[in-house]
Formats: structure tokens, sequence, C-alpha cells
């Protein structure tokens, strides 16, 4: 199980990483979207080779795709909004302040998300701890991105 958390600080720091990159490549294309296709592209081509080398790319049936909720199907249009801020914000406040805050953000949501259950979590309930965590990375921000 352990290995599951070095995933995930590879996974933050290609967060960190991918965010500058993205923002050149934007720069380097004139602020073009052009640069968000470039992105999907490449995540399309990594998923794709993943799941060919896993054997775990397989197609819905229909009966899976009916049982999808509605608000499931708009996980890539979130995506697409995280693309589009590193394309157009990271590179101008900095990755530091980016990162931070879009971190942070995520921590906070995540706590309310778990308290109360909602889109498919299982209910950890908000406790002081896990609120006090959630003001220190407020806090944490607002040192990181007013130096």
């Amino acid at each position: 199980m352990w290995y599951l958390y070095g995933i995930v600080l590879l996974a933050g720091v290609a967060n960190a990483v991918q965010a500058g990159q993205n923002g050149a490549l934007a720069k380097s294309l004139g602020w073009s979207l052009s640069a968000g296709l470039v992105v999907a592209a490449g995540t399309a081509t990594c998923i794709l080779v993943v799941g060919l080398a896993s054997g775990k790319l397989t197609l819905p049936t229909a009966a899976q795709a009916l049982g999808v909720p509605w608000w499931a199907w708009f996980g890539g249009v979130l995506g697409g909004g995280i693309v589009l801020a590193q394309l157009l914000v990271a590179r101008e406040i900095g990755a530091a302040p980016f990162l931070g805050m879009l971190v942070t953000a995520g921590v906070v949501t995540s706590i309310l998300l778990d308290h109360f259950g909602w889109i498919g979590f299982e209910r950890h309930p908000a406790t002081i701890w896990r609120i006090f965590g959630g003001l220190l990375m407020i806090g944490g921000v607002a040192l990181v991105a007013g130096s």
C-alpha cells in the first residue's frame, strides 16, 4: 500500500512541472488554446498506451454506460478547466502560489465532499483536526502567495 503514496507524490511533482510546461507551450504558441489540445492529445496517448500495456483498456457495455451518474461524465470538463488554468494563469502568478492555491482549494473542497459524502465519496466527518489542517493550508498559501 505504501507505494500508492509514492505514486501520489510523483503525481504532485508532475502537476507542478506540468503547469510550467503547459504555460510555456501556450506562450510559445501565442497564448493559443491550441496548447490545450496538445495537452489533451498527450493525456489521451498516455492513457491509451498504459491501458493497452496493462490490459485494462475496455469499452463499457451499454448497461455500464447507462448506470453512470449524470454528473460523473463531466470529470473531463473539470480536467480541461485545470489545464486551462495552467495555460493561462500559472506562469503569471508563479508555480508556488498556483499549486498552493490549487492543492489547498482541493483539500478544503475534499473536506466538504468527505463530510457530506457527496459525489460518491464515503462519509468522513470534518473533525476539528481536518478543519484546522485546512485552515493551516490556507494560511500557508497566504504566506507563499504574499511574498
